[in-house]
């Protein structure tokens, strides 16, 4: 998260003093979150649930990895559909979106960009999502987030994990950057996606590995092959994601020069205010506008013609522990 506090990501050893400060409060976070998963009795769905969801607050990588199972479950021959809560749409839901007709505003930008891949329902009631995709005859449910949601039954619980960023201090908000324990999340989790470098990944794992004990995938975020030439394309370039410095990495590594920088909040809305000054500042230096596919979605039409994005795909680099979880849960095509 871009206005993350800088303690959340100090070393577990020497979390400092405001962690501390804190950290009654997260006992009493995470109790009130250990007696909500107790209370509630789950609606079981007809069809197979996987939740693709993080211990994190803030992005970690879900959108790519829902992505990145949809064309799984597909080549499998399985038809998907996925439900989202549609953070910072305005629609209450259940509803199919539609990439056409909704806008970001409305459904939220991750839902808005999910919908091109498979049939993508919003519902801030997420039962009533789930009853909407299986009624809609979804052989299986990708629930997008809502790991810490105990009110649906999940037949398979994937954590996605920032490698670079891992699970920071190791303290519950608001002490630290965690929606619950380690320990407590790997007992309800099956297998951990942890997305990154090879370094990254390999200190991921020196550091917390020793926590978990299911599968921990190893993954990357590549940029999609589209034929653009990034190659010493002068840029202004603007992310409002949950890591927008992991973007511009990216479009460096692409040989993109990147003169101007913006790193906007997650989920920001782009304003025209926000669009007319990059913009100019753009045309003043002489910049190509670039932003990520989360972004573009939020984009007015007006801008988007104007604004190049630089899709990315999740690469799981040995995808077989995964299919074989999905075959365990009796997925079936019609």
């Amino acid at each position: 998260m871009t206005n993350a506090p800088e303690f959340w990501n100090r070393p577990v050893s020497s979390p400092g003093l405001a962690a501390r400060a804190l950290t009654p409060l997260s006992w009493l976070y995470t109790a009130l979150s250990a007696a909500r998963q107790k209370q509630c009795n789950p609606l079981h769905a007809d069809v197979p649930v996987i939740c693709v969801g993080n211990l994190n607050v803030g992005g970690t990588g879900k959108t790519p990895t829902c992505i990145a199972l949809v064309q799984l479950l597909l080549e499998m021959g399985v038809k998907p559909h996925i439900v989202s809560r549609g953070y910072g749409g305005q629609m209450a839901g259940p509803i199919q979106v539609n990439e056409r007709k909704h806008s970001a505003t409305e459904v939220g930008d991750e839902p808005l960009l999910l919908a091109a891949f498979a049939p993508t329902w919003v519902a801030k009631d997420r039962t009533g999502g789930v009853e909407a995709a299986q009624t809609a005859e979804a052989e299986v449910i990708i629930l997008d987030d809502g790991f810490q949601n105990p009110s649906i039954h999940k037949d398979l619980s994937i954590v996605v994990v920032d490698a670079r960023v891992g699970f920071g201090n190791g303290r519950v908000m608001p002490a630290g950057p965690l929606r619950e324990p380690v320990v407590a999340g790997m007992n309800r989790a099956d297998l951990v996606i942890s997305i990154g470098a090879a370094q990254d990944r390999v200190g991921f794992a020196k550091q917390w590995q020793h926590l978990i004990d299911i599968p921990i995938l190893a993954a990357t975020l590549e940029p999609l092959q589209t034929g653009m030439d990034w190659a010493g394309l002068n840029v202004l370039a603007f992310a409002g994601i949950g890591r927008p410095q992991k973007f511009f990495e990216t479009l460096t590594g692409l040989g993109a020069n990147i003169v101007q920088s913006e790193a906007l909040d997650d989920h920001q809305q782009l304003t025209p205010a926000i669009m007319t000054r990059l913009s100019r500042q753009a045309k003043a230096q002489n910049l190509q506008l670039v932003c990520t596919e989360k972004d573009a979605v939020r984009l007015d039409p007006k801008y988007r013609a104007a604004v190049l994005t630089v899709p990315v795909r999740l690469r799981i680099l040995d995808s077989t522990v995964l299919r074989d979880a999905l075959k365990a849960i009796e997925i079936t095509a019609s």
